[in-house]
């Protein structure tokens, strides 16, 4: 199914507009089904909050990595399908087509939005690249073989880069662009750092302890 949908992925149209800007992340408790999910939407000039939606939902598919959508893209969809503004891009913490089957969580999640979707992952997943510079800003190549997938960006100086693919509508400088654009002195970009604080206080105040990847945002 990866490989068939992949087929329909377009990571070539530039990203020539984005005034607002959604993050998406997902939160649960270790060893449970139930997973929340956040969805923030953010004024890319001044990064007010435009809105916040989020919903709960039993997931049991199991964990199997390269197979994230069919985890967590159900709770995801249920939280944008509450979305009212009209978002010009949607940043993910996962992959785009920086997957084994290019289609990572960000490639398959607009595939269903049918809006432009950037990857932009904490760890790797698949491919190589060589460390970028210690300075924010510096990027690296991400690639599989001869293929580029990404770029290894460095968002925060002396700190471990993340991992920006192209989701579905848009290139891949513009995809970096953005991460570059809404990484305000931290390593995780605006949209996913407000999502993944916002989605951790929802599983909170639902009587969850610390959630399962929860992190320090530096």
């Amino acid at each position: 199914m990866q490989r068939e949908l992949a087929k329909l992925i377009d990571v070539r149209t530039p990203l020539t507009k984005c005034d607002l800007i959604a993050g998406a992340d997902i939160s649960y408790n270790r060893f449970s089904s139930r997973f929340y999910a956040a969805v923030i939407v953010l004024r890319v000039d001044d990064y007010s909050v435009v809105e916040v939606q989020h919903a709960v939902r039993e997931s049991p598919f199991p964990y199997v990595p390269g197979l994230l959508t069919f985890r967590e893209g159900p709770a995801l969809l249920d939280a944008f399908a509450l979305v009212q503004s009209p978002v010009d891009a949607v940043m993910f913490d996962g992959q785009g087509i920086a997957h084994p089957r290019r289609l990572g969580l960000a490639s398959h999640m607009g595939l269903w939005l049918k809006v432009p979707s950037i990857g932009c992952a904490k760890s790797l997943l698949t491919g190589h690249y060589k460390e970028p510079g210690e300075k924010a800003g510096s990027v690296a190549p991400l690639k599989y073989r001869n293929e580029v997938l990404g770029e290894a960006v460095r968002t925060k100086d002396r700190t471990k880069p993340v991992f920006v693919s192209a989701g579905h509508l848009i290139d891949l400088p513009s995809a970096v662009r953005l991460v570059s654009q809404t990484s305000r002195g931290y390593r995780i970009p605006e949209p996913t750092r407000r999502a993944h604080l916002t989605v951790n206080e929802i599983r909170r105040q639902d009587g969850g302890g610390k959630g399962q990847g929860e992190l320090a945002l530096e």
